[in-house]
């Protein structure tokens, strides 16, 4: 990959690090649709694997009482690597620009679902059924696009988790569904030595910036932040739709 392109990937993967430290999650839905305006999406998912893989680790550290996150979490990230590896599948053997597009209405359904505060009590309800179809569905969607926040989101919020649940059960599904990626498109041929080099070297600043977002969490106004954040991901969402078309 040219060395100019390697440039904006590790200012995008820092920026993106920098903005999940300081909310708790976000980092693939950050980095993904901005790499990708300049490579096609499974490249854009592929350097993302090993970033993905430290920012989850140091975000669940960050919250303390690691295994016990992942002894309470382990079952939904279970499902969750499940579905993000037949969507993983899906992207390494239909690889197409098309896939942006549903990258884009990911990202527009989860901005509109935050914004219109909509409600699914069918999760409270039947709690392991919704489990489970959320579970493997934030998979599927996480393999294909990289951003499975974008419908786990709904499940957590709706099973009324603390803020501490969120962060560690986002980045537990997260880190599953990174090392079966990681496995599969290893497997396949396509996450050489080339691409782990590359992806090793933008590693220290990202370490720098999620721990300087983590040290900022409780000083920022948290509503104006997300507000911020969320008009950011609309903009990306629009320009990658009109790159794309």
């Amino acid at each position: 990959m040219e060395f100019e392109i390697l440039i904006y990937i590790t200012i995008f993967l820092t920026l993106a690090a920098f903005v999940h430290g300081s909310v708790g999650f976000g980092f693939p839905m950050i980095a993904t649709p901005l790499i990708a305006m300049f490579t096609d999406l499974q490249t854009a998912i592929i350097y993302t694997l090993i970033p993905t893989l430290l920012v989850n680790i140091l975000s669940i550290r960050s919250e303390g009482n690691f295994f016990e996150a992942v002894k309470k979490f382990y079952p939904l990230a279970i499902l969750a690597m499940i579905g993000s590896a037949i969507g993983t599948q899906i992207i390494i053997y239909f690889n197409t620009d098309l896939f942006k597009f549903i990258l884009v209405f990911v990202i527009l359904l989860y901005l509109f679902f935050d914004y219109k505060k909509v409600e699914f009590p069918f999760i409270r309800e039947n709690p392991n059924i919704s489990k489970t179809i959320f579970g493997i569905g934030s998979g599927i969607i996480g393999g294909l696009t990289n951003v499975m926040s974008a419908t786990l989101i709904i499940y957590v919020l709706e099973s009324k988790f603390t803020k501490k649940e969120i962060v560690q059960s986002f980045n537990i599904c997260f880190l599953f569904g990174k090392v079966v990626q990681i496995i599969l498109f290893t497997c396949a041929g396509i996450f050489t030595q080339t691409e782990i080099s590359q992806s090793l070297l933008p590693l220290v600043f990202i370490s720098i910036a999620i721990f300087v977002g983590i040290k900022i969490r409780n000083k920022i106004n948290p509503v104006a932040y997300a507000k911020m954040v969320k008009g950011v991901l609309f903009l990306i969402a629009i320009a990658l739709f009109i790159q794309t078309i």
